[in-house]
C-alpha cells in the first residue's frame, strides 16, 4: 500500500511540479520562484487528486479537504523537498529550461529519487492508521 500511496503522491506532484519548472525555467524566473511556484502546484495538484476520489465516494467537500490535508501533507512535503533539492543541485538544471535534454533528466531523476525517499514516510505513516490509510477508510465508509 505505500508504493501505492507514493505513487498517488507523485502522480500530483509530478504534475505541480512539471507546470512550475516549465513555467518558472520558461519564463527565466529566479531559482527560489521557480521553486516556490512547484511546490505550491504540486501541493495543489497532489490535495486535488485526493480529494476527487474523496469526493466520488460521496463525501463533502469539506470533509474531503480534511482528509486530503490530513493524508498528503507530509508526503508531499517530503517529495518536494527532495525532488527540489535534487534539481537545484544538479548543475544547470535550473538553467537549462524545458527545451533541453538536462532539464528532462533532471526532473525525471528528482522525481524518482522522491519516489524512493517518500515510500518509507507513507509506509510508515499507513502503519499508524494515517496518511492513505485514512482515505482508504473514508472510500470504505462511503455510502455507509
Amino acid at each position: 500500500m505505500a508504493a501505492s500511496a507514493t505513487l498517488h503522491c507523485l502522480t500530483g506532484c509530478a504534475l505541480g511540479e512539471i507546470l512550475g519548472m516549465v513555467v518558472g525555467t520558461s519564463v527565466g524566473l529566479h531559482n527560489a520562484t521557480t521553486v516556490l511556484l512547484s511546490v505550491a502546484l504540486a501541493f495543489l495538484f497532489g490535495y486535488a487528486l485526493t480529494m476527487r476520489g474523496v469526493l466520488r465516494s460521496g463525501e463533502t467537500f469539506g470533509r474531503a479537504a480534511r482528509l486530503a490535508l490530513a493524508a498528503d501533507t507530509l508526503s508531499i512535503a517530503v517529495m518536494e523537498i527532495v525532488d527540489n533539492a535534487v534539481m537545484v543541485l544538479i548543475p544547470g538544471a535550473m538553467h537549462a529550461g524545458p527545451l533541453s535534454v538536462l532539464f528532462w533528466v533532471a526532473l525525471v531523476l528528482a522525481l524518482g529519487v522522491a519516489f524512493v525517499l517518500t515510500t518509507p514516510v507513507n509506509k510508515w505513516m499507513i502503519a499508524r492508521g494515517r496518511g492513505h490509510a485514512v482515505v482508504h477508510g473514508a472510500h470504505a465508509h462511503a455510502g455507509h
